[in-house]
């Protein structure tokens, strides 16, 4: 399976999806114009990941910010690597934040407690 890339713009994100090596990080911000059409491309390549996935899956997310109809496109990201933990397969999603930024803290311990999946917050100084 080939790489996942997508360069971030001022609305979207980066995604960088490495699955020979069961890496994925999207990080900066998020408010398309269409969520639904900016992850449905994202969420398709993490469905056929998942037939195959590697031995182990870390998930790095580093938002600087994300809109409700981006939210609701993440969970279902989420959702994805959920399944995969379920199916036996070792998986951790790491949240990260910026110190004293407590509206992505909180966003991160509320994605951690709706999901079944071992979920690190970590506080960094710069994302």
């Amino acid at each position: 399976m080939e790489k996942f890339v997508i360069k971030e713009t001022a609305k979207t994100p980066s995604i960088n999806f490495d699955p020979e090596r069961g890496l994925f990080e999207i990080k900066g911000k998020s408010i398309p114009e269409n969520s639904h059409g900016f992850y449905a491309p994202l969420l398709d390549f993490l469905e056929g990941y998942s037939t195959r996935p590697a031995d182990r899956t870390i998930l790095n997310v580093k938002f600087e910010f994300f809109n409700t109809s981006s939210s609701n496109r993440i969970h279902a990201m989420f959702k994805k690597f959920e399944k995969l933990y379920q199916g036996n397969s070792e998986v951790l999603i790491r949240w990260f934040c910026e110190n004293g930024d407590e509206n992505m803290l909180e966003a991160g311990e509320d994605f951690k407690t709706i999901l079944r999946v071992p979920f690190e917050i970590i506080e960094v100084e710069e994302l």
